[in-house]
């Protein structure tokens, strides 16, 4: 794990995972614009990480760039240790990082469900485990974590199995951890719908799939990050999940979007 220390004394200290690109990326530039010093997780993406570490700083930012594979618990622990080392304090986690690979009932494995876990479930439950106990050595002050889940949940088909079973593990655990950790820490959800493109999906498939909601939009990057930064600073509100997709999950689809429009 590597890190770039920096002091934010008077500022709140959020960490992002999967901080370095796509929503993550999007999520950190609008928490430093409303006041937040960040720690910026990622995997293998040290290059963008820091690019993006450079620009926030620009904006008066203080940030800290932390790598740890979260499907490993040592790593996991160590990432929250970095955060309070780093800053001197820590007051919420956005577990955003996530595994998505796709697979269906013909070709679950033991080993692809437990990757998806691993990553999506086990490490988010850990983090936030992890800043109950930072917390609770400092009296009378009250934490976040904002779980990324997706609307896909609300609106289910059997298209990545072992992702969306990890995903519904994370909502669950949404309001075991709300029950567990007040009122020292809030935990909430926020569900994306079509946000960008992924996979093998084209960019005209991607272009319609993005209309294919009540509203004949989705979410975009930057309506995450504001749902994301108005729960963080939400003091009454704990245990739910605001689902930010345009209403995709009102609409019934029998498979997941990357069927329903063209695609290579």
């Amino acid at each position: 794990m590597s890190s770039t220390t920096a002091s934010a004394p008077h500022r709140p200290v959020a960490l992002v995972t999967g901080a370095a690109r796509r929503i993550g990326r999007a999520i950190a530039l609008e928490l430093g614009a409303q006041g937040w010093a960040l720690a910026l997780h990622h995997r293998r993406s040290d290059e963008q990480a820091q690019s993006l570490a450079t620009e926030l700083r620009e904006r008066g930012t203080p940030v800290s760039v932390l790598q740890a594979d979260l499907a490993d618990e040592s790593q996991t622990r160590s990432l929250a240790e970095s955060v309070v080392a780093a800053f001197g304090r820590w007051d919420a986690v956005v577990n955003n990082a996530s595994l998505f690979e796709y697979d269906d009932i013909a070709a679950f494995s033991y080993e692809a469900l437990e990757q998806h876990l691993r990553t999506n479930t086990a490490a988010p439950v850990l983090l936030a485990q992890r800043l109950h106990t930072h917390l609770k050595t400092r009296p009378g002050e009250q934490g976040c974590v904002v779980n990324l889940l997706d609307q896909k949940l609300w609106n289910p088909n059997p298209d990545y199995l072992s992702y969306t079973l990890s995903k519904a593990a994370l909502e669950s655990a949404n309001t075991l951890l709300a029950q567990a950790l007040a009122p020292v820490v809030r935990v909430c959800g926020v569900a994306p719908g079509v946000t960008l493109l992924s996979g093998p999906m084209s960019e005209s498939g991607f272009a319609q799939a993005h209309t294919m909601t009540p509203l004949g939009r989705s979410s975009t990057p930057q309506d995450i990050a504001q749902a994301v930064a108005f729960l963080l600073k939400a003091p009454a509100v704990t245990g739910t999940t605001l689902v930010v997709d345009g209403g995709q999950h009102l609409a019934a689809q029998s498979r997941d979007v990357l069927f329903l429009t063209p695609h290579p």
